[in-house]
């Protein structure tokens, strides 16, 4: 059977990396993003390199009528979507509630939470008419603690985590696995996208240690996907070695 995995904000980060893993072994991709000059070369990258076929989507997954629209625009042969990685998401600003940026607010819980839920919603109903399927979402360690500042989106990610359990009780019964993972510190576009621009200021959240490389995400992405199907892992939380929660470091 050939496996066809699904994967947004697959434009850099660990959507980018879970999308080249997983076409190293063969999966058929489905990758969306909004910046579509940039998927597309993705997809062209990754078909090159790989025999595997690759179709990019792009829109943007707050609007619903975009998600629908993209998803009932597969042909059949497109539908028959295995594995979801819900992994679009992004924190904006590092505020205190009383001096929070509403549209900051806004964007993290558009993208982390609705995102999420509209994914999901139209492509749920597709793996249980087939049967089969398993929806990753990508968490992240602000969904298991908080931090000073990090109100709305540690909260986003709290609901992540809660969304995970919830559906899992729900499509249990259809024989879907769903497995949030939930990764610490990982060097991305993400403190760039934080600090809205200013490299040097991210680039400080990755001194003194190593942290996570997308990579190493989108390796334990894949395999909680090969257990055999009786298997499922629940709940995943990587770290850096250097990093003991949310806000403790072993720094040099």
């Amino acid at each position: 059977m050939q496996h066809i995995t699904l994967i947004t904000g697959a434009t850099a980060g660990i959507g980018l990396a879970c999308a080249k893993r997983f076409a190293k072994e063969g999966h058929d991709l489905i990758v969306t993003g909004r910046r579509k000059e940039r998927l597309e070369k993705i997809a062209a990258e990754i078909r090159q390199k790989n025999s595997v076929q690759v179709l990019s989507l792009s829109f943007d997954i707050t609007i619903v009528n975009e998600v629908r629209d993209a998803i009932e625009s597969l042909s059949q042969e497109w539908k028959n979507i295995e594995i979801l990685v819900n992994n679009a998401g992004l924190a904006v600003g590092l505020n205190t509630v009383q001096e929070g940026v509403i549209d900051d607010w806004e964007r993290m819980i558009d993208t982390n939470i609705k995102g999420l839920l509209y994914m999901s919603r139209y492509i749920t109903p597709l793996m249980i008419e087939q049967g089969y399927g398993h929806v990753i979402n990508i968490g992240s360690i602000a969904g298991k603690e908080v931090y000073p500042n990090g109100n709305v989106y540690c909260a986003t990610k709290h609901a992540v985590d809660a969304l995970s359990k919830t559906m899992r009780i729900d499509l249990v019964k259809h024989g879907i696995r769903v497995t949030q993972i939930a990764p610490g510190a990982v060097e991305t576009e993400f403190s760039e996208v934080r600090f809205k621009g200013d490299t040097e200021r991210a680039k400080s959240v990755y001194k003194g240690y190593v942290p996570l490389h997308s990579d190493d995400v989108a390796e334990v992405t894949f395999y909680v996907t090969t257990l055999p199907n009786h298997a499922n892992i629940n709940d995943l939380v990587i770290m850096p070695t250097a990093q003991a929660s949310a806000t403790v470091f072993k720094k040099e």
